[in-house]
């Protein structure tokens, strides 16, 4: 390639991608256009794109120019393993002028009748994208400068993966966040109910939850958890611990035992998931609050003409991260008439900078038998005033009216 030639295609590239147009694409249409134009300026038969799937293991055909079956097809392949999974394997560009079993594990490559390959990796703020691609029918060479030049389009084709992952994320974490959260609290006989829930202010969304439902037995189950984690990751799994304790609920009385049962399960199919949850059984009729903790910070319970206090119960490990607890233990409390209980998580409670334990014992002073829409309020305006929480925040109060 001569002088005139290499400088013509270094600002061709260099203006397909600094393009300002390309911002205004959703990432399909992205793909479609910078991959056609690939072609074109390396003078190639196929571009491909190919993201790598969210265990990081596998590389996922998303976009082609030239070899659509690979995305039709639905094609793998596997990080560290043959052409491409080397490339995202060492991060690091490779070509190769062999193509055939021996060095690609994707056989529609060589059934094209692709003689050389060049793959370079797409790494955005440090975490693999994955792997873009180039092949001719023709024998060649890259040259150093073409594979620059490459690497430079798969930068920016990652970035643009990165920020439309992010906002795509956002938006559905939000929309799991808000279809799980109950649309209105159950009404009980003889107690009235109360919450919030407000995302974190840097994760946008996360997996804290609350949840409220009816027993067949005519009790209450009421649940507030954390999992660890933000972002649609811990949302799915936040949806996954509240469907499975819900079910467990229906079969088994006892806090402790569903906690139990909810641990076991996170921890065998939930890979590296952990969560603090708080689970309670209330009993209208006889007045009473059966509780269990999973790594959560204890209710507060304020009774009229008596101080708040937190509830003195046995707080056992999270549920997750096969931590392997056998025994669970639960407490029964009592609520007398105008008692009201809240529970949070800890992102009521924890600030930058701030001591956890006068933290709590600033929400144990706020904490009064008000009823609970008014004490959601006090709290609210003294924990989080008018400071974003950095974390997500979970709060439910419920009150024995008579």
């Amino acid at each position: 390639m001569g002088d005139v030639r290499r400088t013509e295609v270094r600002l061709r590239v260099l203006e397909a991608i600094t393009d300002s147009r390309l911002g205004e694409l959703d990432l399909d249409e992205l793909f479609g256009v910078l991959l056609r134009r690939v072609r074109e300026l390396f003078s190639v038969d196929t571009a491909t794109v190919l993201l790598v799937d969210s265990h990081g293991e596998q590389l996922v055909a998303r976009a082609t120019s030239g070899l659509e079956e690979e995305v039709f097809q639905g094609v793998r392949v596997p990080v560290g393993v043959g052409f491409a999974g080397r490339v995202a394997q060492d991060r690091e560009p490779v070509w190769i002028e062999h193509v055939d079993a021996s060095t690609v594990v994707n056989p529609l490559l060589w059934e094209r009748g692709l003689r050389v390959l060049l793959g370079v990796p797409m790494v955005a703020q440090g975490d693999l994208v994955g792997v873009l691609h180039v092949g001719s029918t023709a024998a060649r060479r890259f040259t150093d400068e073409e594979t620059d030049l490459l690497q430079l389009v798969a930068d920016r084709l990652a970035m643009a993966v990165r920020m439309l992952r992010t906002r795509s994320e956002r938006a559905a974490a939000a929309m799991l966040q808000d279809s799980l959260l109950p649309g209105r609290l159950p009404a009980i006989e003889g107690w009235e109910l109360a919450a919030r829930y407000v995302p974190g202010a840097g994760s946008g969304v996360g997996g804290d939850w609350y949840d409220v439902f009816g027993l067949p037995d005519g009790r209450t189950g009421l649940v507030i958890g954390d999992v660890v984690g933000s972002g649609l990751p811990a949302a799915i799994v936040m949806g996954r611990l509240r469907s499975a304790l819900r079910a467990y609920a229906l079969e088994f009385a006892e806090p402790a035992v569903v906690l139990g049962k909810l641990d076991r399960k996170a921890s065998h199919f939930e890979d590296r998931t952990m969560a603090t949850v708080a689970y309670a059984v209330i009993d209208p009729a006889a007045g009473r609050m059966d509780l269990a903790l999973a790594g959560h910070l204890p209710p507060v319970l304020v009774a009229p003409g008596r101080p708040a206090a937190f509830v003195d119960a046995a707080v056992g490990p999270p549920v997750g991260f096969n931590l392997a607890v056998t025994d669970r233990r639960g407490t029964t409390v009592d609520v007398p008439p105008g008692a009201l209980v809240a529970l949070y998580t800890d992102g009521l409670v924890e600030r930058r900078g701030l001591d956890l334990d006068s933290q709590l014992e600033k929400l144990r002073q706020v904490v009064s038998p008000a009823p609970p829409e008014a004490a959601c309020v006090r709290i609210m305006a003294a924990l989080v005033g008018g400071q974003p929480a950095t974390d997500d925040i979970a709060l439910v109060a419920i009150r024995r009216s008579r």
